[in-house]
């Protein structure tokens, strides 16, 4: 125990220096990164083991709640294979397997189980000011992606799967639909759920190959350069604010894409939580970063 704990402190460095932007992985240092696993740690007395494997010679059969943790954030944050992680952590593979499918559920039923859809006041609330022209947004939205070995796909064939996120203007992921395999962005917002939750009042944000109209029944914004070069006062400014508006939301949607597990192939033996994967991979970023832009003194989400 002594040891593996010590070779996570190393580790822990040795991700900062190699991978500045993503901190301790994916959080902002590691006294947050332990925070969070205060906060979860007596849940996990519930958890189903499932993670001991049959091995032989000096290899562990087993290792602590942390560090199946710290195992499992390590394949979402870098894209570990399953190699490396089970000659890092001394398990066999096939447990490496188990503790990325076990605490996939766990963590999908411990986040999942806190309502993320904020209401009209609490965004409103915490719009930030780079909003003020597009004020009345409620979400941004995008699609991610998953490769994945699949058992019908073929000797080196992959499938994509796409599923849609969206964030409040101040950056907490608020909604994140199930995974779609071969869908346009649009099928994929017509079958997430979200639309219901959409009101009149609200407004929602996209990417202009997003397309939306006439599927919500909201306002859909479209951020965009004016395609003139002749521009008045009032229009340059306006550009300026579109500007400074694109560049937050693709910020803030790639908080989400920064996972290195979408830009690796999720092997064979992990699709039966090819959901899970996802959804815990997009709500564990409301709990490692702090806010992107702060709406003011009243910023309290």
């Amino acid at each position: 125990m002594q040891h593996l704990c010590m070779l996570r402190l190393r580790w822990l460095l040795r991700v900062r220096d190699l991978h500045p932007q993503r901190g301790s992985l994916q959080f902002a240092s590691h006294a947050h990164l332990m925070s969070f696993w205060s906060q979860i740690e007596p849940a996990t007395q519930d958890i189903l083991h499932v993670t001991r494997a049959q091995t032989a010679g000096n290899v562990s059969t087993s290792l602590q709640p942390i560090d199946e943790f710290f195992l499992f954030l390590m394949y979402l944050s870098l894209g570990l294979v399953h190699k490396d992680l089970a000659h890092r952590f001394k398990v066999h593979q096939s447990t490496v397997r188990r503790v990325i499918s076990t605490w996939a559920d766990f963590l999908y039923t411990v986040l999942g189980a806190i309502g993320v859809w904020l209401d009209e006041e609490t965004v409103k609330r915490n719009m930030p000011e780079v909003f003020s022209d597009y004020a009345d947004t409620h979400i941004v939205l995008d699609c991610a992606e998953l490769r994945c070995k699949t058992p019908d796909s073929g000797y080196n064939s992959l499938r994509t799967f796409k599923g849609l996120v969206g964030m409040a203007p101040h950056d907490p992921v608020t909604f994140v639909s199930p995974l779609y395999q071969g869908d346009s962005d649009r099928d994929i917002l017509k079958q997430s759920g979200l639309v219901p939750l959409l009101k009149p009042s609200m407004a929602i944000m996209v990417h202009k190959g997003f397309h939306v109209q006439g599927l919500v029944p909201c306002s859909v914004h479209v951020p965009a350069f004016p395609t003139t070069t002749q521009l008045t006062e009032a229009e340059f400014r306006k550009a300026q604010s579109t500007a400074r508006l694109r560049v937050h939301v693709e910020r803030m949607i790639r908080r989400v894409k920064e996972h290195r597990l979408f830009s690796t192939v999720v092997p064979m033996s992990l699709t039966g939580c090819l959901n899970q994967l996802f959804a815990v991979a997009c709500l564990l970023v409301n709990y490692q970063n702090g806010p992107i832009v702060k709406a003011g003194p009243e910023n309290d989400v």
